[in-house]
């Protein structure tokens, strides 16, 4: 992930900043508990394509 593209992107639901999980290749909003993922070096920062973060993630 293109370290200036990450500084741009925020979280579409509480325009909140977004931590990339390169293991899992996604984009992780802590604040809503959310992953997006990254296919093709591309985000999908769409909300019904984000997955929930389990407690312990």
């Amino acid at each position: 992930m293109d370290k200036s593209l990450l500084e741009i992107l925020a979280c579409p639901i509480c325009k909140g900043e977004l931590l990339f999980d390169t293991k899992n290749q996604e984009l992780i909003c802590r604040f809503d508990r959310v992953a997006y993922p990254v296919i093709d070096d591309i985000p999908v920062m769409l909300e019904n394509r984000a997955r929930r973060l389990s407690g312990d993630e």
